[in-house]
């Protein structure tokens, strides 16, 4: 049986990993920074809570279809603002600033859900928790040991992805060179539209387990988008291997941190949490833009 802490900052780290992922993943293809990609972590929370609270179903039956449901978020942002805006030949601002309209527009339907859930269901949706719902495995809630094997499901799924089949090596070929890829007949809208549905899969799951582990509410997700880009910038905004490392530090790290803090201060410490992600990311952009696989790799460019 764990410690309290340690627990939670394993599950705060495993969950992260996955957001950052799929907002690294969407920035390597598409070079678009998504500020929306909170709100789909969002919608994967009201997934759980439909599922679980409404059709009386066990919530990790959700994971599944808030992958869906995230990914086709994700896939729509993609085919109904960012396509057509780069097409006319947006800027990357009027991109980000797409990007921060679907956020607004996602926080909107989600808000709406959870009231619409109340009023019809009778179920409590704002600042829930399905911990009850939850089982138990030596000691220790079900979704630590859950988000584990999630994290090497996904991740080694992507991996397979990626290196192991015919679309993994023309997404490969579309971020390194899109137009010489279209040239050899790669599809770069198609690679595109995958890769943002499963950026949106990606933090679709991670939100479904967090009402296994902590009160939710329709902005939850929004509420981590710091941390996530904090995650992505600290393991190096172009590497996925490097979002899963900075993931499961930053998570690891702040939620380590907050537990001491609280513990030489008091308990008035802990809404000043989103500082130490904010601190991290500041400090990284000064000292090392390239972020720890970038430092990694000059520091091997160097020896050889």
């Amino acid at each position: 049986m764990l410690d309290p802490l340690m627990r939670d900052a394993l599950l705060y780290g495993n969950l992260l990993s996955l957001m950052s992922l799929g907002l690294t993943l969407t920035y390597i293809t598409s070079k678009v920074p998504n500020f929306a990609h909170g709100s789909f972590v969002s919608v994967g929370s009201y997934v759980t809570l439909g599922i679980a609270s409404i059709m009386g179903l066990n919530p990790y039956l959700s994971l599944p279809v808030a992958f869906l449901v995230g990914g086709l978020s994700a896939t729509c942002v993609y085919a109904f603002a960012i396509r057509p805006i780069a097409r006319r030949g947006g800027s990357l601002v009027h991109l980000m600033m797409a990007t921060l309209a679907a956020e607004a527009v996602f926080s909107g339907l989600v808000n709406a859900f959870a009231d619409f859930s109340q009023e019809t269901f009778k179920v409590f949706s704002r600042s829930f928790t399905l911990r009850s719902l939850d089982f138990t495995f030596l000691g220790d809630p079900g979704v630590l040991v859950s988000s584990y094997i999630l994290c090497i499901i996904l991740l080694g799924s992507l991996y397979l992805l990626l290196t192991k089949t015919r679309f993994g090596v023309a997404m490969r070929a579309t971020v390194e060179n899109p137009s010489l890829a279209s040239v050899l007949g790669v599809n770069a809208d198609l690679v595109y539209s995958v890769s943002w549905f499963v950026s949106g899969g990606l933090a679709g799951v991670s939100g479904a387990l967090l009402p296994l582990w902590i009160q939710t509410s329709p902005g939850t997700g929004t509420t981590y988008l710091l941390s996530i880009f904090c995650a992505s910038v600290l393991g190096g905004l172009g590497s996925m291997l490097g979002a899963v490392a900075g993931g499961l530090m930053l998570g690891i790290g702040e939620i380590v941190v907050t537990g001491y803090l609280v513990n030489l201060l008091g308990f008035w410490v802990i809404p000043y949490r989103p500082v130490i992600p904010l601190v991290i990311m500041s400090l990284t952009l000064l000292l090392a833009p390239e972020g720890i696989t970038g430092v990694l790799a000059g520091q091997a460019r160097r020896r050889a």
